[in-house]
């Protein structure tokens, strides 16, 4: 397969375009995913930012959600930004009660944390992993993470203001969460460090 990997965007909802483009410029090949016989043709997996319990809907009608399950818990690498990371995460606060989520990051997220449209903001993140210069977050209607397990490391918090301290990005093994929009400002640093993990997991 060469060292090019093939990363599925998940092709339900959101900035499906924008993640494709970064991706593609961070070194990979990628598809539209949106059917569970794609994932087969995948090393792995991006969930973009949406609305989360839209998007929770999709995989049930699209019937992705138990293969994606159970291709995450094989050892899948993914990468999820805003509602992905809501998706992602074992426990949801502030959802909607029949929503569903993918539990591969022992993680508790709370929706909309950092409150509405109107509330949206930028800030420059020191990320883990990233030692070239602070990386210039957005934050569109986020998330944060409310508690991380034992197994999971804090890439990235928020650094001053009312909410500092908040954690913003995390991984666990081959998967990673951001609260904020890596694709939106063109700086493609999250996104290569997802395809150089995807193509060590290969």
């Amino acid at each position: 397969m060469g060292t090019t990997p093939t990363i599925g965007v998940l092709a339900l909802q959101g900035d499906v375009r924008e993640h494709r483009a970064a991706l593609d410029a961070a070194g990979a090949r990628t598809i539209a995913l949106r059917r569970a016989s794609e994932l087969d043709s995948v090393d792995g997996v991006v969930i973009p930012g949406g609305e989360s319990t839209t998007m929770s809907r999709l995989l049930q009608v699209f019937d992705l959600l138990e293969p994606l399950r159970a291709r995450l818990r094989d050892g899948l690498p993914a990468f999820g930004s805003c509602a992905g990371m809501i998706l992602l995460a074992s426990e949801v606060l502030d959802t909607r009660p029949d929503a569903e989520h993918l539990d591969a990051l022992d993680i508790t997220v709370r929706r909309n944390a950092f409150g509405r449209q109107v509330d949206s903001f930028e800030t420059d993140l020191e990320v883990l992993g990233i030692d070239d210069g602070p990386v210039r977050a957005v934050f569109i209607r986020a998330p944060w993470v409310e508690k991380v397990g034992a197994g999971v490391e804090v890439l990235a918090a928020v650094p001053e203001g009312p909410t500092a301290g908040r954690v913003v990005a995390v991984r666990q093994g081959v998967v990673m969460a951001t609260s904020f929009h890596p694709e939106v400002t063109g700086d493609l640093r999250v996104h290569r460090m997802f395809v150089d993990a995807v193509r060590k997991a290969r």
